[in-house]
């Protein structure tokens, strides 16, 4: 979809929830080389394999993902060696993400259209941390509300469209990944789908709007 047309597209909806990596900032990236640098002194075949896993599933949280790969490299799962993976994580993460490009046009349209509209963040990114970059960045008055992790997208949409008295057909979920599909499908909300490098095979099985980024002319 050309710039123009997903931004007269978006005006037809009055409550937007939003993903954050590689929607709202372009730092799918440096989530991948976050796991990469956690789990560096492991097989490069055990790295590859959860660079791959990761970037397929851009969606999932990283309370999924560490588990999931600190069995792979053959550690104790534990919630102590889960916990101090996690906080290594969010401490490689943090600066970065808030450094990292924003999606070109996306921060104009939404500091110039919040107060028209309902926006939420709803992200794998764990809550507390979201809700500390979204500040930094001072973006945090423009959403009404902030979803993160453990909380599941499509648990946050529907908490958020039982609460509020907004029409469905006016509601619509931003995102990059199948997990982002996935949680506006089953709230029966629209999806537009970000296109980037790592959702080629997203962009193929997926016919509905996409958009590369909102730059205005």
């Amino acid at each position: 979809m050309h710039q123009k047309n997903t931004i007269e597209y978006l005006s037809k909806f009055d409550l937007v929830f939003w993903d954050f990596d590689g929607v709202i900032k372009e730092s799918v990236h440096i989530k991948t080389a976050a796991f990469e640098k956690l789990f560096f002194a492991y097989d490069q075949k055990l790295i590859a394999a959860i660079k791959k896993h990761h970037e397929a599933n851009c969606g999932m949280s990283r309370f999924e993902k560490i588990p999931k790969y600190l069995e792979w490299v053959g550690e104790d799962v534990t919630n102590e060696a889960v916990r101090k993976y996690c906080d290594s994580f969010s401490a490689n993460v943090f600066n970065s993400v808030i450094e990292s490009p924003w999606v070109p046009g996306v921060r104009e349209w939404i500091t110039r259209n919040y107060q028209d509209k309902y926006f939420v963040i709803v992200t794998a990114t764990p809550q507390e941390e979201m809700e500390q970059i979204i500040s930094a960045l001072n973006i945090d008055q423009c959403f009404r509300k902030v979803f993160g992790a453990p909380t599941k997208k499509k648990l946050a949409i529907q908490s958020v469209l039982g609460n509020t008295n907004i029409n469905i057909d006016k509601c619509i979920m931003i995102g990059d990944s199948k997990v982002d599909l996935v949680a506006a499908n089953t709230n029966s909300i629209s999806f537009l789908l970000r296109k980037t490098p790592l959702n080629m095979h997203l962009q193929n099985c997926y016919d509905g709007p996409k958009f590369d980024n909102l730059d205005y002319e």
